[in-house]
């Protein structure tokens, strides 16, 4: 596969996966999408939808991470693209546990959370630290509006991410927002990856 083929599947990534959980997530009678989490979209019967596109997406970053490998910007900032990819490839091997009472019916948290639903969150986390860390790793360029734009997006990144998990934490302030939250982190994350993919492939 050329190194092109590699990059440009960083580049479709983060749309295809957009656009997955916004039609799966609009179908869902009781799902609301500024309260509920994205993982939350596993669960039911149409669970593996969402399941498939964590897994897939993950599966396009994986490859993205080896193009940039080879291209050789910076391999430490491949590796840790390529731990976002483990992140979503683990969170969509391991389903989340009910938050925020969706489905319906179920508590808003879980008193002890399940080993996959607790696998699920590890995985999560670990992949959005390594995405947060890709974005400051690439900001050293010789490019200052690059620079500026990686290091903003970074912080933006792990800010709306720190929220929507207080949110889904129960906390009263966010618990209401904590789906639309993650959806603007997400939007931030995907697009530096796309924007990254495009500046590579373009240098």
């Amino acid at each position: 596969m050329g190194n092109q083929t590699l990059l440009a599947c960083g580049m479709a990534a983060g749309p295809l996966f957009t656009i997955a959980y916004l039609l799966e997530g609009a179908r869902r009678v009781d799902y609301k999408q500024f309260r509920h989490p994205v993982s939350s979209l596993t669960l039911g019967r149409a669970g593996w939808v969402q399941t498939v596109n964590f897994l897939f997406t993950g599966s396009l970053t994986l490859i993205f991470a080896e193009g940039l490998w080879r291209a050789g910007p910076s391999r430490w900032g491949a590796l840790l693209i390529g731990v976002w990819a483990v992140g979503l490839l683990g969170a969509g091997s391991c389903r989340t546990d009910p938050v925020s009472g969706y489905p319906i019916g179920t508590p808003d948290q879980l008193q002890r959370p399940t080993r996959t639903g607790a696998l699920h969150d590890l995985f999560s986390l670990i992949g959005f630290l390594a995405l947060a860390a890709a974005c400051f790793v690439f900001a050293l360029s010789n490019s200052p509006g690059w620079a500026l734009y990686s290091i903003a997006s970074g912080v933006l990144f792990a800010t709306t991410m720190a929220l929507a998990s207080a949110a889904f934490s129960q906390h009263q302030r966010w618990v209401d927002l904590g789906g639309l939250i993650q959806r603007v982190s997400l939007t931030i994350g995907w697009t530096w990856q796309m924007l990254l993919a495009v500046r590579i492939l373009h240098t």
